[in-house]
């Protein structure tokens, strides 16, 4: 039987996948907005933190690997996706009853699998149906609705916390939002039951099937991003280093988390433009953003740490929008999922290892750890000159 005709534009059809992704947000952005204060509260040390939070990052990029090959062969992108959202909407609310550490790190590692489930397809979809519009500024557009849910969760969160609800009640009010992610994600999987249709080029020619998806220009641009990944801190480390440190009280931590994200979507949006009329080269912004984040990020002045928030959330801007995108016209339409997945699985093992060796540096000495950083992201600044004389992507 063939698919039921689509009922969306392309351009609704992002939209309003960056609605389902906003909610999504709001609920696992709310949550890691605290989870680093969270797991010091259980017992958790720097070194512990970053290797939990890393590990989850680690989970939800490398295992893309095997779910783009999943997508890939099965061409099954709604299950995918929906069944990756119901992992991760149901994972963070139910911290709110995760009282050992050990529990915790399991939530939060599985919140990251579904993650790693949902993402490659998600993204296949968004970029057949972004084919039109142009890749950057659909990837752009989508990332920057993304990220209201992940400025509006982090600011729920912290009303309920200076409520005096605990971290506690700001993981359960989170419960409402992933309830209205599955109904809103359900109602846009039948109103547009085929995105591939989407895109007006052949995707399944054996050719095109039979070309490697990591091919020698998608891995000069692995590499570089894997470089500044290895520099780049999770979110959870910075919350430890702002809790441990009283550098601000526990309820404004998820405003800073806020600011991030808020940064990060309007970062997206400008970013997406500039690729489209630059492709790789406007990536030259990244090492020198992740450079400057540990030295105001791990300072015990409140002004620095906000700033540093700002630029925290400006770099991954730029990743979530660029990378998407770029990924789509380096490799082969009808790999498009399993190039997803075996380039972020590259990501993925970088910033496992660059959160891990955060987190003890920190424990060891603070200033080691921004001098690891000032070097890895020179490396990447040196490793940037082969995509900066690509004249596109």
């Amino acid at each position: 039987m063939p698919p039921t005709r689509n009922r969306l534009t392309p351009l609704r059809f992002v939209v309003l996948f960056g609605v389902v992704s906003a909610l999504a947000d709001f609920v696992y952005e709310g949550g890691r907005s605290i989870v680093g204060p969270y797991l010091a509260t259980l017992g958790a040390s720097a070194t512990a933190v970053g290797v939990i939070t890393g590990a989850g990052e680690a989970v939800a990029l490398v295992l893309r690997l095997g779910t783009g090959m999943l997508a890939d062969r099965t061409r099954r992108h709604w299950a995918l996706s929906i069944g990756g959202y119901v992992l991760t909407v149901v994972s963070i609310p139910l911290l709110a009853v995760a009282k050992q550490l050990g529990a915790a790190a399991t939530l939060v590692i599985a919140e990251r699998f579904g993650k790693a489930v949902r993402t490659p397809a998600r993204d296949t979809m968004i970029a057949h149906a972004s084919a039109r519009l142009g890749r950057g500024w659909g990837f752009g557009l989508h990332e920057a609705l993304d990220q209201t849910g992940a400025f509006a969760g982090p600011l729920l969160v912290a009303l309920v916390l200076a409520l005096g609800g605990g971290f506690t009640g700001g993981f359960a009010v989170l419960a409402v939002p992933a309830v209205l992610t599955l109904a809103v994600v359900a109602r846009l999987r039948a109103a547009a039951p085929d995105p591939i249709a989407y895109d007006p080029e052949p995707v399944a020619s054996a050719a095109d099937a039979d070309q490697p998806a990591l091919n020698g220009h998608l891995g000069v641009y692995a590499a570089f991003t894997a470089l500044t990944m290895l520099g780049y801190a999770t979110f959870a480390v910075l919350a430890y280093h702002l809790h441990v440190r009283q550098v601000v009280p526990d309820w404004q931590i998820p405003l800073v988390y806020a600011v991030a994200m808020g940064v990060d979507g309007l970062t997206a949006l400008a970013a997406g433009r500039l690729y489209d009329r630059v492709g790789l080269r406007g990536l030259v912004a990244l090492p020198l953003l992740s450079a400057v984040v540990p030295i105001l990020s791990f300072s015990t002045s409140a002004p620095l740490v906000w700033v540093g928030a700002a630029v925290w959330g400006a770099a991954m801007g730029i990743h979530e929008s660029t990378m998407r995108a770029a990924v789509a016209d380096l490799v082969p339409r009808a790999r498009l999922a399993t190039g997803y997945g075996a380039f972020t699985a590259i990501y993925g093992l970088a910033w496992l290892a660059g959160s891990a060796t955060l987190g003890a540096l920190y424990d060891y000495r603070v200033g080691a750890a921004v001098l690891f950083v000032l070097v890895v992201q020179a490396i990447a600044l040196a490793a940037f000159l082969p995509l900066a004389l690509e004249r596109r992507p």
